[in-house]
């Protein structure tokens, strides 16, 4: 065969060209891209979901800067993300790490920690719902038994509040733990014989091997984490509905009161707007910081 031939065989192995990103263009086009430019636009008018939008101006913007409400609920919702963080990400690191090894009874105990994973987060809030109820629920007789008496944790300012974050945290820390158990199973054993060769211990090599060769995983739970509890909605919706008062009033929720009970769909659309850059920008901080963007190897070198 000749060379000439031989060129016209071989496959091509150089970059792909612009038309391979085509169909997920085009998908982010118009479920992403079309909707926010939507949204953006409703944002200046005027609309309660029947006839045309009324152009408005900048009414909504001036109304959302000057809302104390949604200032309240900007403070929930960064308490709500910090917190799930603080608390999610060592004990599903925890987990992630101690699934991946070869301890007995490993994988009974670790499907019965992705149960939560497989249930709707409206089914989680209902069932949580129910046990938390202070007529009808576990609490309605362990109250009075333990001598605490009527104990109404969703009644509650504040534990209201935290019930949201436990139950959150309850039903995604098998997601993150899924990720790192992924992860840790792709760290090399030869570093783990060679720091036991020097000496090393469980802590040691905890502590400098298993955690620094997640670091990429980390920072994707992380970011998983933050957008997550930016936008989260249904569990509030269904176990508080905002309350009691607004002390669970985070800004998705406060999003969907103004949009689907007062119907004021152009001050929903401005406080949708909001909520989108603001979890897209500290994504993209998160990035930057972490240094994830340059997609840099943990295992280079070895």
């Amino acid at each position: 065969m000749s060379a000439t031939l031989r060129d016209r065989a071989a496959p091509r192995t150089g970059r792909p060209g612009p038309l391979w990103a085509l169909p997920g263009v085009a998908f982010f086009a118009l479920f992403a891209a079309l909707p926010m430019v939507l949204v953006a636009y409703l944002s200046f008018t005027h609309w309660g979901g029947l006839g045309d939008p009324r152009f408005a101006g900048f009414d909504n913007w001036t109304r959302l800067a000057g809302d104390r409400l949604m200032h309240r609920a900007v403070g929930l919702s960064l308490l709500l993300t910090v917190a799930s963080w603080a608390i999610q990400t060592p004990i599903s690191l925890l987990l992630g790490v101690w699934s991946a090894g070869r301890q007995r009874g490993r994988a009974v105990v670790s499907a019965l920690f992705f149960l939560p994973l497989l249930l709707s987060s409206a089914a989680v809030a209902i069932v949580w719902r129910a046990l938390l109820d202070p007529n009808f629920g576990p609490l309605a007789w362990a109250g009075p038994f333990l001598g605490l008496g009527t104990v109404d944790l969703l009644g509650g300012s504040t534990s209201a509040f935290w019930v949201i974050v436990f139950v959150a945290s309850w039903q995604f820390i098998p997601l993150h733990m899924l990720l790192y158990q992924g992860g840790a199973r792709q760290i090399p054993a030869t570093l783990y014989q060679a720091a036991r060769i020097d000496g090393a211990g469980r802590l040691g090599m905890f502590w400098h091997i298993t955690l620094p060769q997640l670091r990429n995983t980390m920072t994707t739970s992380s970011i998983l984490m933050v957008v997550g509890s930016l936008t989260y909605f249904d569990t509030v919706l269904i176990m508080t509905g905002g309350g009691p008062g607004t002390d669970t009033t985070i800004v998705p929720y406060l999003m969907y009161r103004a949009g689907f009970r007062s119907w004021e769909l152009g001050y929903a659309s401005a406080i949708a707007f909001t909520l989108v850059v603001a979890a897209t920008l500290i994504a993209l901080v998160m990035v930057r910081l972490t240094g994830f963007g340059s997609m840099r190897s943990t295992r280079e070198g070895i």
